[in-house]
């Protein structure tokens, strides 16, 4: 058999390196997650020694997926871009959940700079006003936010995660699709009986999503010398328990979610504004979605 050569192969193949290589993205930002690295499947995320994540500005092609509102509501441009900007990051569709917005936050760093102009309208008179906020702030106050995943609880022992983004986005597609139920049921030339049904059959499922919800975020339950880790044992334990243990793991959960939350923008308005019937004091939220992400 004749030896290969790569210099008389013909084909599409070019072993040639690219000149312009030196001048591809380099990391702009580098930033620690709140979630340390933890709660990754193995495969899922290769951690670096000193725990500081490299992060690459967006491509075109990266703006262009965000802008895609199909591909934006399925998730999958996000895990696209943070694939694609956090090359550590294997499969950002099993990212921690707390781990989301600081993710998205160091995206936009590099892409576009430490600062982000909002726009909203002032209540009560209805007039915009633009403010900047300094995302460099924002992400320390998430970075330092630490996971609390044990929860005692009498001789119990319950051990939590967040969940994940894939886990997160179907939480949310569901509840996107309840929603539009709950529209139909307000719809007018639908009779009082078939609404009373839609409303029960969209009020379950609701209920189930939620049930669902508390579940996967449950990794073990030990009482004792007994440790309980099989989903579906953990999943019948939460149908037949009693309503405090739900109600007080979903504090918990949410007690969690709001450390990894951003706070509102506290905004004091100008005497001008107030005469106009504008409040003293009012809060801006600020989210990481199409409308805001992009420079």
């Amino acid at each position: 058999m004749a030896e290969f050569n790569p210099q008389e192969y013909s084909g599409n193949i070019n072993l040639d390196p690219n000149p312009l290589k030196k001048y591809f993205r380099q990391p702009k930002v580098y930033v620690t997650l709140p979630s340390n690295g933890q709660f990754y499947p193995e495969g899922t995320i290769d951690i670096p020694e000193n725990g500081e994540y490299p992060v690459l500005a967006m491509t075109a092609k990266d703006e262009l997926a965000m802008k895609t509102p199909d591909a934006l509501l399925n998730g999958q441009a996000t895990v696209d871009v943070i694939q694609s900007c956090m090359p550590n990051i294997k499969d950002a569709w099993k990212l921690p959940s707390v781990d989301l917005d600081a993710v998205l936050i160091a995206i936009r760093i590099a892409t576009y700079g430490e600062e982000m102009e909002i726009t909203t309208k002032v209540p009560g008179i209805g007039e915009e006003r633009s403010f900047n906020i300094d995302l460099r702030q924002l992400l320390n106050k998430l970075v330092t936010a630490n996971y609390d995943g044990e929860v005692p609880l009498g001789d119990m022992t319950v051990t939590t995660r967040p969940l994940t983004y894939a886990e997160f986005t179907e939480a949310s597609l569901k509840t996107f699709e309840e929603q539009r139920i709950f529209a139909l049921v307000n719809d007018e030339e639908i009779s009082d009986g078939e609404k009373l049904s839609k409303f029960n059959n969209s009020f379950k499922k609701l209920t189930d999503l939620t049930v669902n919800t508390l579940t996967q975020s449950i990794v073990q339950i030990t009482v004792g010398d007994d440790t309980v880790t099989n989903p579906a044992h953990i999943q019948e334990f939460v149908d037949n328990a009693d309503k405090s243990f739900f109600t007080f793991i979903t504090d918990h959960l949410d007690n969690q979610k709001k450390k990894f939350s951003i706070e509102p923008l506290k905004v004091n308005s100008t005497d001008e504004d107030v005469e106009a019937g504008a409040p003293k004091h009012w809060e801006v939220p600020i989210t990481f979605d199409q409308a805001n992400f992009f420079g």
